[in-house]
């Protein structure tokens, strides 16, 4: 579909994920042997320990390697080089070692949760000191990752008992649109900063959020707040004050999208367009003020439209993390580990580690927000509610019974005519994903569960 395209017409945003510039791999693009990547790597270092060339394949491989082995796998292959670069030469024992401290300065949170690779690492220094060699036993220390800071604890979710008896109105009356938004994005950002490139390459690989806990909390915050969006206007006893704080979440999701936190944003459309809150006739009949939104996330071509917004938008931005991880799903899926002769695909690697990378270089740029503690954490205990699917749909049919006569005006509002086609599926907030049996299955962004799809 590429190749159609026009020379003077550009391609369609939702392309521009495959067709991002990615540096030449040389003799690697057709694939390599793992020595030939380890060697590689071996190389990348001068007798000073300065790297002498690009970094790419070095940052690649020590990132990506755990898609084809294990961490401490790959440090066992090291521990068996380093005998024979010994009788060789020690600068080739130094190599070995410059190349084991990068990875403990630029890696070491893979130090500080692999029992595996922690355990290979103490029996590779144990080597090292019988060799009498204190230069390189300084190189490969690894006490200073312990004074590192820690800053990936998962808080804690509220006990389902108590949550459920707070008002979750608690800030929604006392608070602007801005503020909500504001405080909204802190909590984003604060969970989104914390998925490390492990948590990226685990949902890769295993396709769920089992064991993945940040990840698995991420989902559950945008899901808290999605539910919150709808028990918010749910709450209110009337259309008119359902119809105001339906309007007052369009003006969150504005100033959402004006501060670019684009998955806070998915999340509070997907409450406000939930089929529990659009069968509410009355209610969408009081509400004047249009959701442009829902176009910009509109699943029409891929999420073109949200695309081409994110790739304009500069500095501060939170991704729509489904769509991102979809596509990473695509690429893992499409492309296969190894090339002929049993060679590793280096370029599926660089690939990968290219998105991933974006994804992490995110989290470096902080909102400029002057939250109050205060009021994010009353806000996070608000959005700690636990609701059932139907719960909900019981408090929505209590507001308005199925044979409500009210004026439709929810086609207007939501579903015109003009965007129907585009938007025809994104009341449910899903994406399609292939599993790794090549069967179609429907990715709820809000649940971060699979369905399988007939």
């Amino acid at each position: 579909r590429v190749l159609e395209t026009s020379a003077n017409e550009p391609p369609p945003s939702y392309w521009l994920f495959y067709m991002k510039e990615i540096m030449p791999l040389g003799q690697l693009a057709k694939g390599a042997s793992l020595e030939e990547l380890i060697e590689s790597c071996i190389q990348s270092f001068d007798a000073e320990g300065r790297l002498c060339h690009s970094n790419q394949i070095l940052e690649v491989t020590l990132t990506m390697h755990r898609l084809i082995m294990t961490s401490s796998d790959l440090l066992e292959r090291l521990i068996m080089l380093y005998p024979f670069a010994d009788k060789k030469s020690l600068i080739d024992c130094l190599k070995i070692c410059y190349l084991v401290r990068y990875w403990i300065t630029e890696l070491w949170v893979m130090f500080r949760v692999d029992t595996r690779l922690t355990d290979t690492m103490e029996q590779f220094q144990e080597m090292v000191r019988e060799y009498g060699h204190d230069e390189h036993c300084r190189l490969i220390d690894t006490s200073q990752i312990n004074a590192r800071e820690w800053s990936r604890k998962i808080t804690q979710r509220i006990k389902p008992n108590s949550s459920k008896k707070r008002k979750v109105s608690l800030l929604f009356d006392h608070l602007e649109p801005e503020e909500l938004a504001e405080h909204l994005t802190y909590l984003e950002f604060k969970s989104f900063r914390r998925i490390s490139f492990a948590d990226y390459q685990n949902y890769v690989v295993n396709g769920c959020v089992k064991d993945n806990p940040t990840m698995e909390r991420s989902i559950a915050l945008c899901n808290g707040i999605s539910q919150w969006v709808q028990l918010m206007v749910l709450s209110r006893p009337t259309p008119q004050l359902r119809a105001e704080v339906f309007t007052k979440f369009i003006h969150v999701a504005q100033k959402l999208h004006h501060i670019q936190n684009f998955n806070t944003l998915m999340a509070v459309v997907g409450g406000l367009c939930h089929s529990s809150i659009s069968r509410l006739k009355e209610t969408t009949s009081y509400v004047h003020k249009m959701l442009a939104e829902i176009t910009l996330l509109s699943s029409f071509h891929n999420y073109d439209s949200y695309r081409k917004v994110f790739n304009e938008c500069t500095d501060f931005k939170i991704p729509i993390l489904g769509v991102h991880l979809k596509d990473l799903i695509s690429v893992y899926e499409a492309m296969p580990d190894y090339l002929e002769e049993k060679k590793i695909n280096v370029h599926k690697l660089q690939t990968l580690y290219t998105h991933i990378n974006e994804l992490i270089q995110l989290q470096q740029i902080a909102p400029r927000l002057d939250a109050n503690k205060d009021l994010v954490h009353l806000l996070t205990l608000s959005l700690d509610i636990f609701y059932t699917e139907d719960e909900i749909y019981e408090l929505s049919y209590a507001r308005e019974a199925k044979n409500s006569k009210a004026p439709v005006r929810l086609a207007i509002l939501l579903l015109s005519s003009q965007t129907h086609s585009k938007i025809s599926g994104l009341s449910s907030v899903s994406l399609l994903v292939s599993s790794p049996k090549g069967r179609l299955e429907q990715f709820d962004l809000l649940s971060g569960q699979k369905q399988s799809r007939t």
